[in-house]
Parts: C-alpha cells; structure tokens; sequence
C-alpha cells in the first residue's frame, strides 16, 4: 500500500491554536521552521544554551528567546533542531526534565530516536516533520508563497492528536503548499542516511573529485577539470530537478546523451550497488550510527582529520578561485572563499 499525500486541505493549523511551539537551536532548519510558523499566526519561541551567537540573531527577527530548558518547560510542542550527534546529551539535560503529559515532541530526522539515544517517556507524542530541503530554501518558498515537501512521521501517539498536530506544523511551515508524505522513523532515517552517504554527499563528491583528478593527472588545465567535472554539475541536477532524467536528456546535446547511456553503466557498475547495498547494510543495523557516535565521544578527531583533508583537495584550491568570476553569487554564500 502507498503512503499518503497530505495538502493544505488535509491540514487545520487550529490544532495549534492554544499551543507554545518551542524551537530548539536556531541554524538552517531551526530559523526557517521559527520564522515560518510566527508568520503563519502560531505562538513561537526559540530556545538555545546560554552564549549562543544565534541569541541575538533570533531576538532581532522578532523572537522570544530562552535557554533550552526554559523554553522547553514554556512549550507544549517542543521541535528539536539541532545536530544528531548534540540531542541527545542536550535532551537528558533541558527536555526531559520539563516534559509534561500531552506535550509533543518533535524532530526533523529520525536518527536519534530511531536508533535508541532519545527515549522519550510514554505519555508525549513524537512526531517528525521533515522538510526534504535546506532551510532557507523552507524559508524561501514559504515567502514566496509556495513550500518544500516534508515527510511526517509519528512514533508515539499519546494524546490520539499526535498527527493533526503534526500537520498542522508542516502546514505552518509552508510544507503542505507542496505536500506532506506519510513515512516512518525508521523508514526517514535509514532512507536519508543512505541517500546523503551514497549519493548525494558521498557519492557525488566523490565522483565529482574523480574526474577532476583524472583530467588533470591526463595534464589538462586544472580550471578546464572543474568547469567540466564540477561547475556544471548545478546545470544538470537543475534540470532533473525540474523534468527528470528525461527532461535532463532533452536539453542536452545528442552527443551527451549518447555518453550518458553507454558510460554511466561502466562508472556505475555492479560492484558499486555491492558497495551500496554495504552502506545500506551498515545502515540498517546501526554499524554506521554507533561509529558516528563513538567518535564523537571521544572529541571527533578522525572526522576532523578528514574536513581538513578534504579542504586540502586541489579541486576546493583551484574552486575558489573559479567561484570569484561568478558574479551572481556575491549574495547569500555560505562561506567567504
């Protein structure tokens, strides 16, 4: 049986009415969600741990701002944003403690309740909204009058409410202007762990990367390699984003086209889907998030080593200086580089 597809019409914002929607960290997704939902008539605030640089950020957009237990024990709805690996020591110390009966608890991944970090008690909901989109692209959209899709999910339905609730958060977000998918936390979890890691991060990145060294290792222009290999990566994903593979097709040359369909398959070859069905795997049975956790137990220097190594990659070195000729993207960057 398919999941369903809730919209607007499915969704009454008034389950919220009454409620102290409390919004835990204030980054990509945290003032997206904040703002989305203040201007959507919902009763917002923010939390955040003491000394957060986010502090005055929210205050100056109009936001009630506490720490995180304080906001918690204010809040009827509690969404947690901030990172995986930080929620559950900042649960047992602000949350927990502040939880009354029929209050509902909320996430954006299923990580750690999925995998046993969050063991929330029996008398709250749990539910996930998930935006499938950055946070300010839910910010965008919602200003623009449109949304991004999110999935929805309940693990824990204490008050029988626990889904009306729920959509009538992702309708507050703007997410029910594009469609709100019915899943699992199981399901989100390992789905999105394995598309980041697979494809969308790992995947990508690393075959972005191949083919800038093999070009330059062949002796072409280093700046040649990134246009090629890297650059124009935004070019094609906008238009699979827009019509598909076919539309992707279609708005390439014949040439392309006939490449796409007799080289993908020697790239991506059945010892690639071993690889991938290996991370699944790994997935599935929790290898990946105990070694994710375990190494940020102890401080998380393998995964520094590696951000610092990554940015050592000549493709990052010669990719900055590229990025200065682009002059339509001055504005909004992420980073200064």
């Amino acid at each position: 049986m398919s999941a369903r597809i809730y919209y607007q019409e499915d969704c009454n914002l008034s389950m919220l009415e009454g409620k102290k929607v409390a919004i835990i960290g204030y980054g990509s997704q945290g003032h997206a969600h904040a703002l989305n939902l203040k201007e959507s008539g919902v009763d917002v605030i923010v939390g955040l741990y003491q000394g957060s640089k986010s502090w005055a950020k929210a205050e100056s957009q109009g936001l009630k701002v506490y720490t995180a237990s304080e906001a918690a024990k204010l809040a009827d709805i509690i969404m947690i944003l901030i990172n995986d690996e930080k929620q559950a020591a900042m649960y047992k110390k602000d949350i927990e403690p502040n939880l009354k009966e029929g209050d509902m608890l909320m996430f954006a991944h299923g990580f750690c309740i999925h995998y046993g970090q969050i063991v929330p008690p029996s008398y709250v909901d749990v539910a996930m909204v998930a935006p499938k989109g950055p946070g300010h692209t839910v910010r965008s959209e919602y200003l623009e009058g449109k949304g991004v899709p999110c999935l929805v999910a309940i693990q824990q339905d204490a008050t029988g409410k626990a889904l009306d609730r729920a959509l009538a958060y992702a309708l507050g977000i703007g997410g029910a202007r594009a469609g709100v998918l019915e899943t699992t936390f199981r399901v989100e979890t390992e789905t999105d762990l394995f598309g980041e890691q697979a494809v969308l991060c790992g995947g990508v990145c690393a075959l972005m990367q191949a083919g800038f060294e093999v070009l330059t290792e062949a002796g072409y222009d280093a700046r040649n390699a990134y246009f090629e290999c890297i650059h124009e990566m935004k070019l094609i994903v906008d238009l699979i984003y827009q019509s598909g593979f076919e539309g992707m097709r279609y708005s390439v040359s014949n040439t392309a086209e006939y490449g796409d369909y007799i080289t993908g398959p020697k790239i991506i070859t059945e010892e690639t889907k071993k690889n991938m069905r290996k991370i699944l795997s790994d997935i599935q049975d929790g290898t990946f998030a105990k070694d994710w956790l375990s190494e940020n137990a102890v401080g998380a220097p393998k995964f520094s080593a590696m951000r610092k190594l990554a940015l050592e990659h000549p493709s990052e070195q010669i990719g900055s200086e590229i990025r200065k000729l682009y002059s339509w993207s001055t504005e909004d960057k992420l980073i200064n580089n």
